[in-house]
């Protein structure tokens, strides 16, 4: 005996959202920074979040990821990625919502500065204001998520210019890592890793000896050896 079809309509359903967790390296700041929006109304009105919003009907979630990262930010090919899910009922005060964020990672220099009074700003993701809902969570886990792939794979180098010094491919591993590295092993581990080769040119910023150029090759972007460059 066939089961009759379940009368969807009888089910509570609930709300879909996506929050897009957005670093950028300030490398004159030595600063990781997330992008954050003043929410203008409620819940939560004035405190911090991150740019989100619900997804259409019709819409896939990765549409609605890349919508509000070109509305926030203008930019329209960046990385982005999905990190995870969050569906604690209680999360929104007005009703059941689940969100699905994502992570998209911006070159700094690439970005307007917003204006100093503008609901929309730069922070340091290790000096954030309070924030509205769970977004503290989603940053926490974004932030563990991009140091566990900083150290397996080709990923940092999507905050960087197209070419750098290994001085600064090495700033920006200690900033998001938080902590500093030894330079001569960190530079035989990184050129052993073959994701980078040299340019020919040469950094002619700063004083002293003109350091070489790198940029990362074609296929940095896949995963590196299974093991911690640095540990």
């Amino acid at each position: 005996m066939t089961n009759p079809p379940h009368d969807l309509n009888s089910f509570d359903r609930p709300s879909v959202t996506v929050d897009v967790v957005i670093f950028s390296l300030a490398m004159a700041q030595n600063d990781l920074r997330v992008l954050l929006v003043q929410r203008s109304r409620e819940p939560y009105i004035g405190l911090w979040s991150l740019p989100g919003g619900f997804v259409h009907v019709n819409e896939s979630l990765e549409a609605a990821a890349a919508r509000q990262l070109a509305a926030k930010t203008g930019l329209e090919s960046v990385y982005i990625e999905q990190l995870f899910t969050f569906g604690e009922p209680q999360r929104d005060p007005r009703r059941h919502v689940i969100t699905v964020a994502y992570s998209a990672l911006v070159p700094y220099s690439i970005i307007e500065e917003p204006a100093p009074n503008a609901p929309l700003q730069w922070f340091s993701v290790y000096d954030r204001p309070k924030l509205a809902f769970d977004h503290a969570d989603i940053v926490d886990y974004a932030l563990q998520r991009l140091r566990y792939k900083l150290e397996y794979t080709s990923v940092g180098f999507e905050l960087l210019p197209n070419e750098f010094t290994l001085s600064s491919l090495q700033q920006a591993y200690e900033i998001v890592l938080a902590e500093k590295l030894d330079k001569r092993n960190f530079r035989r581990k990184i050129l052993s890793a073959d994701i980078i080769q040299e340019t020919g040119q040469k950094s002619r910023s700063g004083e002293g000896r003109p350091a070489k150029l790198y940029r990362y090759q074609d296929n940095a972007v896949a995963e590196i050896k299974a093991r911690r460059l640095f540990p």
